[in-house]
């Protein structure tokens, strides 16, 4: 399936809306003490801040390691983006993963904190470098 350009500016905005919401749903769930969640949603924000990415440059995918492994191909080691955020979201993948598959798995708020600032500056990163290319 190929957009138009329309239609794909749309759904990078969307994408982009996306990730900055899910920052607020994280901000309640730490709240709330819901930080296996929290891990969750973190990840997320991020994710949908690379599909962004990905639509911007027409690479499409739903699957979350080939996204990855695209971004930290072209943007990490490409030098195109710093490379800390290959390493903030591989982290973020890995303690999604654990949180929704391992069993009894729980999170250190003052961890989920940090992943939560992470996040923020990822997603900034992101539309950082969408705005300006």
């Amino acid at each position: 399936m190929t957009l138009e350009n329309e239609d794909r500016k749309n759904l990078i905005l969307y994408r982009l809306e996306q990730a900055e919401e899910t920052i607020q749903d994280v901000e309640l769930l730490i709240e709330n003490d819901r930080l296996r969640s929290a891990v969750n949603r973190i990840y997320y924000g991020m994710f949908y801040s690379l599909l962004a990415l990905g639509l911007a440059f027409e690479y499409e995918t739903s699957k979350h390691a080939q996204l990855i492994g695209w971004f930290n191909k072209k943007f990490i080691h490409g030098e195109l983006i710093d490379s800390k955020y290959g390493k903030i979201i591989n982290k973020a993948f890995n303690r999604r993963t654990k949180g929704d598959y391992d069993t009894y798995v729980v999170f250190e708020k003052e961890i989920v904190l940090e992943m939560l600032g992470e996040m923020k500056e990822f997603i900034s990163a992101i539309k950082s470098y969408l705005n300006n290319n």
